[in-house]
């Protein structure tokens, strides 16, 4: 059985391949408001190609007593040790939570949450939005890779993952990706909050976005993870091209007034700077100043 929780993006995109493929999943929703809601709309719906296929997957409270043997976590980061701990006392012994969590940190939050569980990390290149509540479209076919740092044999439920049409590989080197993932992140996100422009236009300031690789590759060489920092910059130029178009995350939450993850992203990377005593003056005065932007709009910097 998996038990999903968060019928964000993620969350219900997950949840409707596993349906689709007759696999036994539950929805976890944060209260019984939420299950009457999800009740009315009768279900999840997944938009594929224009196409919107309806799935009636059951749902329930974290307050039910049904056993828990295996969590999909798809909510935000700053959520998910709150989520897990009110989760502990149904996760079954050798539970095993599945980690969808955007940054690095939470990961580690979830671990001394629930330290009877495993923890099973993941990096998502798949693009989803939400079109309304309880209703997703599927934006772009990308690839999970999931990992567990303490653990490198794979579970066996990689194959319900095959049969589900989710496109996968088990990494040796998850930390790396989480890594290198953030990296992109810090070179991207902050800064189209600060110029409140989509990512392409950051072509517009190539010294900044050049300084930002260069500390953050730093960064990753000293806390190990030299193969994450190869090519950064090449990278981070070739994402603001095929992204231009488009609006970062941490832009569109910013513009709706919603909380950021910023001490799960920018704040992370600072924190590990100052843990292993790394001056990196232009990393530090971007977070000095997007922690300024969030305040100035009353969002918490945490």
């Amino acid at each position: 059985m998996w038990h999903i929780l968060g019928a964000g993006s993620l969350g219900t995109l997950w949840a409707t391949r596993l349906a689709r493929a007759g696999l036994p999943v539950e929805l976890i929703l944060r209260d019984s408001a939420r299950l009457h809601s999800y009740q009315q709309a009768g279900g999840l719906t997944l938009i594929e190609h224009g196409q919107p296929q309806h799935y009636p997957v059951p749902a329930q409270t974290p307050d039910h007593r049904q056993p828990i043997q295996r969590l999909l976590l798809a909510c935000k980061a700053y959520d998910a040790a709150n989520a897990v701990s009110q989760l502990a006392s149904r996760l079954a012994p050798g539970a095993e939570i599945l980690l969808l969590q955007n940054g690095l940190g939470s990961q580690d939050e979830v671990a001394r949450a629930a330290p009877q569980a495993r923890c099973i990390f993941a990096s998502s290149t798949e693009g989803a939005f939400r079109q309304a509540d309880f209703q997703v479209v599927f934006a772009g076919h990308g690839h999970t890779w999931l990992g567990d740092p303490q653990n490198l044999q794979p579970p066996s439920w990689l194959a319900d993952l095959q049969h589900a049409g989710i496109v996968h590989d088990w990494s040796l080197d998850i930390l790396s990706r989480l890594w290198r993932k953030l990296a992109l992140n810090c070179a991207i996100n902050p800064l189209t909050v600060l110029h409140d422009c989509r990512n392409g236009e950051l072509q517009a300031h190539p010294a900044q976005v050049a300084c930002l690789c260069s500390e953050l590759s730093e960064l990753l060489h000293t806390c190990g993870h030299s193969a994450a920092a190869e090519n950064l910059h090449d990278d981070v130029q070739r994402v603001i091209q095929a992204t231009a178009a488009n609006y970062s995350s941490m832009h569109q939450d910013v513009r709706q007034g919603r909380r950021t993850e910023i001490a799960y992203l920018l704040g992370y990377a600072c924190d590990a700077a100052q843990r292993h005593q790394l001056v990196l003056p232009h990393l530090q005065a971007l977070h000095s100043q997007l922690l300024a932007h969030l305040a100035a709009r009353g969002l918490p910097s945490h």
